[in-house]
């Protein structure tokens, strides 16, 4: 996890006895493998991150070898086991080896505030995440702090429960991690955080626009007022999961691309950046081809569109978002305007579909009586909802847009309709059932913090 921070903690008022000399010194040594850690892909480029593992891992080895003398000298205070604990926790994976000594540094000086919370770092790398928060709620107690704020809006998010329960947690995490920014707004890392709670929300709150406008903002602040978030492997990864959702292809694609380049050890941004490709690479190819259908089957779909199916749809009522259904104009595709359509609806017969690994969105061909092909991507969507090919399918309000992506010398062209829930459409003439919409879980949670 990269829930360590850089900046000097808070020290103590009431030190048991003064801090020698030396152990100022190997003090200073910790918070330099945190530095060298956390600056290494500005200092060195990115796509090193063998070479960082080994060298942190060497510099680690030195630092405990100075806290031995350390500890051989002056024994086993409180003070030296947070040394310890501190600079074990450098590294990605807990250690029960820095348990054992942050554990001893709390009993020791309950007041240590910087040792409950790398002890809960320690507990929540290691999976007892109820301990981990423990630590940090208790942390809180002694003093308001930022890195126990950010840290507990991190558990929130992954502590399990009912869907219900894990809301309430999430909207607890976006509390936890505004506060921690409001007490340091040069902080990068808080901003970080925030933006990572409010991904969370986006996912639990029907993915609301604005939601995720304020994640996109706390990633933006974050670059702004830090230069290593630039660097930050997973700030991308998770960004490049909004811009996805929001059918931002471009800015995903090239977002996964610098993950990965950033995270080379790490096989998800390859993954995700893979399987969109693949996934833009199949739509457009479809469109175009119009679902690979024979010449005869979308000659004779067409023409029932321009007969029998525009005389059931012409005088329909067409559901709304909200408050009563309304009639609309049915227009053909070449008539959208890029983004909303208000007042129009239009009219076609499914000719593909497609679902993806992450389940979400639904992609549907959608033929009209002019012979135009778009995909329709549909959100929020139960797993029982589909549509076959042959179907006929209206859109009210149409929200179109003209997709043009060019990654890695790969390019993709075709037009799209978004839709937020399947209760917005009529298929074969029909409202959907209330069952048809799902609640929305997070296909992707945040990754590493």
């Amino acid at each position: 996890g990269k829930m360590a921070e850089s900046g000097a903690a808070e020290r103590e008022e009431e030190e048991e006895e003064e801090e020698s000399a030396e152990e100022r010194g190997v003090r200073e040594q910790v918070e330099q493998l945190y530095t060298f850690r956390d600056t290494f892909f500005q200092t060195e480029g990115p796509g090193r991150a063998a070479e960082r593992q080994r060298q942190l891992e060497e510099r680690l080895h030195r630092v405990l070898e100075a806290i031995g003398s350390l500890e051989g000298r002056s024994g086993h205070k409180a003070s030296v086991l947070l040394l310890r604990g501190k600079a074990l926790n450098v590294l990605p994976e807990g250690s029960s080896e820095a348990e054992a000594a942050l554990s001893r540094a709390v009993k020791l000086r309950p007041e240590l505030l910087e040792a409950w919370n790398q002890l809960g770092e320690v507990y929540w790398k290691r999976g007892k995440l109820e301990a981990a928060r423990t630590c940090f709620t208790g942390a809180l107690t002694h003093c308001k702090n930022k890195q126990s704020l950010r840290n507990l809006s991190m558990v929130l998010r992954q502590v399990q429960g009912t869907a219900q329960e894990r809301a309430a947690n999430i909207m607890r995490s976006v509390e936890q991690a505004r506060t921690a920014v409001e007490m340091d707004v040069t902080d990068g890392n808080s901003w970080y955080v925030l933006g990572n709670a409010y991904l969370s929300l986006f996912f639990v709150s029907g993915q609301s626009e604005r939601v995720s406008q304020q994640a996109l903002g706390a990633y933006t602040q974050a670059e702004k007022v830090d230069a290593s978030s630039v660097n930050n492997p997973d700030l991308h990864l998770n960004r490049s999961t909004l811009h996805r959702y929001e059918e931002r292809y471009q800015a995903a694609l090239a977002g996964l691309a610098r993950a990965a380049a950033l995270d080379p050890a790490s096989t998800e941004p390859a993954l995700r950046e893979q399987q969109l490709l693949t996934y833009l690479s199949r739509v457009s190819t479809l469109v175009q081809q119009r679902g690979q259908l024979k010449q005869k089957r979308l000659t004779a779909l067409m023409s029932s569109l321009r007969g029998r199916e525009l005389l059931n749809h012409r005088d329909r009522l067409y559901p709304a978002p909200s408050g009563p259904h309304t009639s609309l104009a049915l227009r053909p595709l070449s008539s959208l305007n890029p983004g909303n359509n208000p007042g129009t609806a239009v009219l076609g017969k499914v000719v593909f579909s497609l679902t993806t690994e992450e389940k979400v969105p639904f992609t549907v061909g959608l033929l009209d009586g002019e012979g135009t092909c778009v995909a329709v991507t549909v959100y929020n969507m139960a797993e029982s909802w589909g549509v076959l090919i042959g179907d006929t399918v209206a859109i009210p309000r149409p929200l179109y847009t003209r997709h043009s992506v060019e990654h890695k010398d790969k390019t993709f062209a075709f037009g799209g309709i978004r839709v937020d829930s399947p209760l917005l459409l009529l298929v074969n003439g029909k409202n959907q059932s209330p069952s048809s919409q799902a609640a929305p879980i997070l296909a992707h949670r945040p990754c590493a913090e």
